[in-house]
């Protein structure tokens, strides 16, 4: 269990516009959303030594940010093959790098042209190779195609309904419509939501989140070298990280999963509540992992802030809303704001705890929640002002 309450913060956020098409490399959008986080807390590239980050094979290795940053001494350069279940993870890893005396002051970022260049949502570059071999010829070799399994085997157990994948989507383009830097900033209703083409049962295109050219960026350091630093702290209270049994073979496999109506969050919920020493109940924004809007609903679920099966009428009764009971991704989202592998989602947070937010800013926000994950292994972060 995550022992380091407190002791680090995020200091600096950084990040480039989010686009369709971003007419430059990958390098140059993560050095940008680097060198906006080095700016935010006040540092030089002389103060930065580590950098970390994660990716599909579609992005630029953490040395090549630490040389096109011009850092002196990069004592720590690390990279995760992984995905969206990674964006918390990082942060996480920066921390603990730092504690075990690798380094002072670490960036982490995530870099893609999502939609100009790889195409993470698509099925074309996804050879078949590993337990995609056995899944394609059964027409399962994309997420989305993967992700909709698990969404249906909720929607079985618990009578989940469409319209209530749709009032996450709603959701998140109404606070889209407050966040300048937000792809989607149109209003859609309900109806807008059920009349969007179908993509694969049970998904409409608005229950997909978007593909997006940018790249995000946070710059992780201790408590007390924060203090002194541009802006105020926000502290990392608490953290965990993993899944349950039978996670599979790789990123992809799920077919092993024993419960496929519940994900990741049900197992990390304990030590995520017991390491920051607080309950669902104290946290004032929570901005959830929503790679598709069946996610939302089962994290909500996992981490207890419903019970299970609960989650669906937990966000047609408006509680999600920006002015509900538990405002939930209040930029937009990986729906609407930009998908940037859900390491948006931690600048948000920051965003919010220290009421920068503008007119999506949450009232009194104190302690905020961020996810990463949807599937079989996950991670999730509790942040204080």
């Amino acid at each position: 269990m995550w022992r380091l309450r407190d002791k680090y913060a995020i200091a600096g956020v950084g990040y480039t516009a989010f686009s369709a098409r971003s007419s430059v490399t990958v390098r140059d959008l993560a050095l940008e959303a680097c060198g906006g986080a080095m700016a935010d807390a006040g540092l030089m590239p002389a103060d930065i030594d580590g950098v970390v980050s994660f990716h599909f094979n579609d992005s630029v290795p953490a040395m090549a940010v630490a040389t096109g940053l011009g850092l002196p001494g990069a004592r720590y350069a690390i990279d995760y093959q992984a995905g969206g279940n990674a964006a918390n993870l990082i942060v996480q890893t920066a921390a603990m790098a730092i504690e075990a005396g690798l380094a002072t002051n670490i960036l982490c970022y995530r870099a893609m042209n999502g939609r100009s260049g790889f195409r993470l949502g698509g099925g074309r570059e996804l050879a078949a190779h590993g337990v995609t071999q056995y899944t394609a010829p059964y027409g399962w070799i994309s997420y989305p195609q993967a992700m909709a399994m698990w969404c249906r085997r909720h929607m079985i157990e618990y009578g989940t309904t469409s319209e209530q994948l749709g009032a996450v989507a709603v959701t998140c383009r109404r606070n889209a419509a407050l966040n300048d830097r937000a792809m989607q900033r149109q209003p859609i209703t309900l109806d807008d939501h059920q009349a969007s083409r179908m993509i694969v049962e049970p998904f409409h295109l608005l229950d997909i989140c978007l593909e997006t050219d940018g790249a995000c960026a946070v710059l992780v350091t201790s408590a007390e070298r924060a203090r002194d630093l541009a802006r105020t702290p926000v502290y990392i209270m608490g953290a965990a990280y993993g899944g349950g049994p039978n996670q599979g073979d790789d990123l992809f496999d799920a077919m092993r999963w024993p419960d496929h109506s519940h994900n990741y969050a049900r197992y990390i919920a304990d030590d995520l509540w017991a390491s920051a020493g607080i309950g669902p109940d104290d946290v004032d924004v929570a901005e959830i992992y929503d790679c598709f809007t069946y996610s939302v609903i089962m994290q909500l679920e996992g981490l207890g802030f419903c019970a299970p099966g609960e989650g669906g009428a937990f966000v047609q009764a408006g509680r999600i809303d920006r002015d509900g009971a538990l405002p939930v991704n209040t930029h937009g989202g990986l729906l609407s704001e930009a998908y940037i592998h859900g390491l948006n989602h931690v600048v948000e947070a920051v965003e919010q705890l220290r009421g920068q937010a503008g007119a999506r800013q949450v009232d009194g926000a104190e302690i905020a929640l961020t996810t990463a994950g949807a599937m079989t292994c996950g991670g999730a972060m509790v942040l204080r002002n």
